[in-house]
């Protein structure tokens, strides 16, 4: 039987589209003279914040814009640099993007109702965290646990922070969770772990689109660009995909048909 779900937050569960960090992220390269293009920000979106901001500096387009104004690629000095005016900027509106995504909070009713644990894990830091979830709690959502990245030894794609929600839950083993994400760095994290891994599409950082952006497109594009993003997901680990977080529930009975025949995720 399933007994925990974990659950990424921004682009999942809340921020609709994930776009708290993309903000910040611009922000700060903008000061530094350097435009980035959403792709480059997205990209290595879930993971702990300091290595995707090395990954953005990585990005061959923004280490070329970096070498055509400082005459080098970043270091480790520039990324850290960046990432100590990126942490204030994230604070500063973090709290902003706490809206529960459509059919999160109906969701958690049901997990509950059927005696399933809520753990999360976030690409966020603790401090991050300390003002997104009191936001999102006044909105409704409240998971049973939260561990960021700066607490164990490593952030997304090691399996560290779904295995310390784990303990702190009591749940194993691992073939009884379930993982669900809306980036590529979710997939690896639930793979790594040993959980059934679910992405998630429509409100995630993979397609990068406002709720009223996805509701404007034709079915034609939505279901092109639904295929397009479920294959990286797919390419990525994930055992289903769904197009929105509120389906998640409708996979649990194939999920324990498959952990009744003895398969493993």
């Amino acid at each position: 039987m399933i007994k925990a779900v974990m659950l990424d937050w921004a682009g999942t569960m809340v921020d609709y589209g994930s776009f708290a960090p993309v903000a910040a992220f611009r922000r700060v390269f903008a000061q530094r003279g350097i435009d980035v293009a959403d792709a480059d920000i997205r990209r290595p979106m879930g993971r702990m914040k300091i290595d995707h901001l090395r990954d953005i500096c990585h990005a061959p387009a923004v280490q070329d814009a970096w070498i055509a104004k400082y005459g080098a690629p970043a270091n480790e000095a520039d990324v850290q640099s960046l990432y100590e005016a990126f942490e204030p900027t994230l604070l500063a509106i973090v709290h902003e993007y706490a809206e529960p995504v459509p059919g999160a909070l109906a969701l958690v009713e049901r997990l509950r109702a059927s005696g399933i644990k809520i753990g999360t894990t976030t690409g966020y830091t603790r401090p991050m965290m300390d003002l997104l979830m009191p936001a999102a709690a006044k909105q409704g959502y409240a998971p049973d646990s939260t561990v960021t990245p700066d607490e164990v030894a490593g952030g997304r794609p090691h399996p560290w922070m779904l295995g310390r929600n784990a303990e702190l839950l009591g749940v194993y083993p691992a073939r009884h969770i379930v993982k669900c994400g809306d980036t590529e760095a979710d997939m690896r994290e639930g793979r790594n772990a040993g959980a059934w891994t679910v992405g998630v599409v429509f409100g995630g950082n993979e397609l990068g689109l406002s709720e009223a952006e996805t509701a404007a497109l034709p079915e034609e594009e939505r279901q092109r660009r639904y295929d397009e993003v479920a294959g990286r997901l797919f390419a990525a680990g994930a055992h289903y995909v769904i197009p929105e977080i509120g389906k998640l529930d409708s996979l649990f009975t194939d999920i324990e048909s498959k952990l009744n025949q003895g398969e493993q995720p």
